[in-house]
């Protein structure tokens, strides 16, 4: 079927190994410079569609109750949608003094941002044509070095699940620190996967390893233990 959509209503968004969008935003801590401020830290940059709205009201109080968990990985949570300033301080005020799911006491120390122009969300694509008047619920997951590496969006029915975005900074760094890559389902401590060989000859030699951390099940899905 023909997409009849003008190129207006596309979404245009940073791909996977782009640099981030550079902004200057004002946000409930303030005006921040991105990626400026944010030099040598992992970022998870996140949109939500409206305050006070149920489902991103349990998003935010699992993201702040995880934050000290998240900056342990040198990493820091900036979130956004198109309401107000004062939305956001009156919403995230409302917030800290719930309890929910064990979660309780919060005190929301991560950067909301009032994108009511719209600037920034169009540069992330977080406005899709079947909802213009607020930002869909996006994720972006942002190395030090200002690099998109991960993308994720949900539909505005599915909380997000934050355990698995933390996980995807974690494999994401080892993958860095140690040049693997890590398998489906993977957790720290389980086995990670070493690259495949780059040619004929690497391949043959795999095949003789012998290794008592390495478990190889061909030549080109190869494993070794995790180095925690």
């Amino acid at each position: 079927m023909e997409d009849k959509r003008t190129t207006c209503d596309k979404p245009n968004l940073p791909l996977i190994g782009d640099r981030a969008p550079e902004f200057k935003a004002v946000t409930t801590n303030g005006v921040i410079n991105f990626p400026e401020d944010y030099k040598g830290k992992w970022v998870i940059f996140f949109s939500h569609p409206a305050d006070f709205t149920p489902v991103c009201s349990t998003e935010f109080m699992t993201f702040a109750s995880m934050a000290d968990e998240f900056k342990e990985l040198n990493t820091e949570l900036i979130g956004l949608s198109v309401d107000s300033l004062h939305s956001h301080i009156a919403w995230l005020r409302d917030l800290e003094k719930k309890s929910w799911n064990g979660i309780e006491n919060l005190n929301i120390k991560f950067p909301l941002i009032a994108d009511i122009s719209t600037e920034v969300s169009q540069k992330y694509g977080m406005l899709h044509a079947g909802s213009k008047t607020s930002t869909v619920r996006a994720v972006f997951v942002i190395d030090p070095e200002g690099i998109v590496r991960t993308i994720l969006y949900y539909p505005a029915s599915t909380g997000r699940n934050m355990d698995e975005i933390k996980r995807i900074v974690v494999a994401l760094q080892k993958a860095d620190e140690e040049s693997i890559a890590t398998p489906a389902n993977w957790k720290p401590g389980c086995d990670v996967i070493v690259p495949p060989p780059a040619t004929a000859e690497e391949a043959k030699d795999r095949m003789s390893w012998d290794d008592k951390d390495i478990n190889r099940l061909e030549w080109y899905l190869t494993f070794k233990k995790d180095k925690e």
